[in-house]
């Protein structure tokens, strides 16, 4: 009998930025991506929709990076960023 997690749920990582300072949210999270290898996933949670933060990592990052909303509401987000490439 394999012990061994199944690779879909290995490759999700959480990252909840609530607990990151302001002012080292953006750097944390640009790490945390950097170190993703193609087809793994943070799971990102923050307090509000990070719409410039979108597009800083549209333009780091391009098509390398897919961008899926799993919880949008008042009082917060879930976003599922996955390495691509």
């Amino acid at each position: 009998m394999s012990h061994e997690i199944p690779a879909a749920e290995a490759a999700v990582y959480p990252f909840d930025a609530r607990g990151v300072a302001k002012r080292f949210r953006h750097a944390a999270i640009f790490g945390a991506l950097d170190a993703l290898a193609p087809g793994e996933t943070m799971r990102f949670v923050n307090d509000h929709d990070p719409l410039p933060l979108l597009r800083q990592l549209e333009t780091r990052f391009g098509e390398t990076l897919s961008v899926e909303y799993r919880l949008r509401a008042d009082e917060g987000v879930v976003i599922d960023f996955k390495r691509t490439a």
